[in-house]
């Protein structure tokens, strides 16, 4: 199994930001307020440690208090770019160093998390869903279809 040992500090910072940087990318796209959005990311971490022993891996990463890019973005689109790269580059390294099932736990959970966030303010607008299509991209994969028995509940939060 994968631990936080396995990483530089610069890696294991860029492994922590891509969950963050994808739900204030969500929270982003579309006019509204950020709270709801910031709440719904905490609680995405806190059910994520819930189902702890799956991986220690992303055990590791929801136990550590979330990393957030303290870079100023001058737009929206700025800060979306930088999300992008974020998510490329933390799956890059865990590609690198992680097995194949830690990955896909990681995307989960960044799929997750950037639904619920989406979710929050007032259901899934364009803009989410636009922004949660660019996230998926990022990471390598695609955006599940919506479950036609659980609207409500995020769609990627299964580990």
């Amino acid at each position: 199994m994968t631990g936080k040992s396995d990483f530089t500090d610069d890696e294991w910072k860029l492994v922590l930001q891509g969950p963050t940087s994808a739900g204030m990318m969500v929270a982003a796209s579309e006019s509204g307020g950020t709270f709801r959005e910031s709440f719904s990311m905490a609680k995405a971490y806190t059910e994520a440690r819930k189902e702890h022993g799956e991986s220690e891996l992303l055990d590791t990463i929801v136990s550590t208090r979330p990393e957030v890019d303290r870079t100023r973005a001058h737009s929206r689109e700025e800060m979306s770019q930088r999300a992008v790269q974020h998510l490329r580059e933390a799956v890059a390294v865990l590609e690198a160093k992680a097995t194949p099932e830690e990955v896909e736990g990681y995307k989960r959970f960044v799929l997750g998390l950037a639904e619920r966030v989406a979710d929050a303010h007032k259901g899934i607008g364009e803009g989410e869903q636009a922004a949660i299509g660019q996230i998926a991209s990022a990471l390598g994969t695609e955006v599940p279809p919506a479950s036609s028995n659980d609207q409500d509940s995020p769609r990627y939060l299964d580990r």
